[in-house]
């Protein structure tokens, strides 16, 4: 366990948005469920199986319209695990059936690792997130 990611904080310009039209489909699809609410400040995501956990805050109101540029120092994108190329397409329907953003289609990136197959899609303030099924893992 030692190096294992406890947890990311996001910041959100708008929680109760982020949350019904992006967070709670996807984080729900991957296995995150939402153990904490504090009202419209922040909430807190578990995954049981990962010991991974997701905070969402809300913006302060003087920064409720930046958008976040992943190329500003910071954050470029978070990638999450998923057991097959079927799961990577099942989260590409909810993507779309939640009309969410998607930057690439599932695809095979094998410039990456043999098998590696993806999806990118990004939040309403502009986060890059990616699916990604990686069978073979390289040494």
């Amino acid at each position: 366990m030692r190096g294992a990611i406890n947890h990311i904080a996001l910041t959100v310009s708008n929680l109760a948005d982020a949350e019904s039209n992006f967070y709670a489909p996807v984080l729900g699809f991957l296995g995150y469920e939402k153990v904490e609410d504090q009202a419209e400040k922040a909430t807190l995501w578990f995954n049981k199986h990962s010991g991974a956990a997701i905070n969402l805050w809300q913006a302060h109101p003087e920064h409720q319209g930046n958008k976040h540029y992943r190329y500003s120092p910071g954050f470029h994108h978070l990638a999450f695990s998923l057991e097959s190329r079927e799961a990577i397409d099942s989260l590409y329907d909810v993507l779309i059936g939640y009309a969410i953003r998607v930057l690439d289609d599932p695809a095979e990136y094998p410039h990456y690792a043999p098998g590696y197959y993806a999806v990118y899609f990004e939040d309403g303030d502009g986060m890059k997130f990616e699916a990604v099924h990686m069978p073979v893992i390289p040494e």
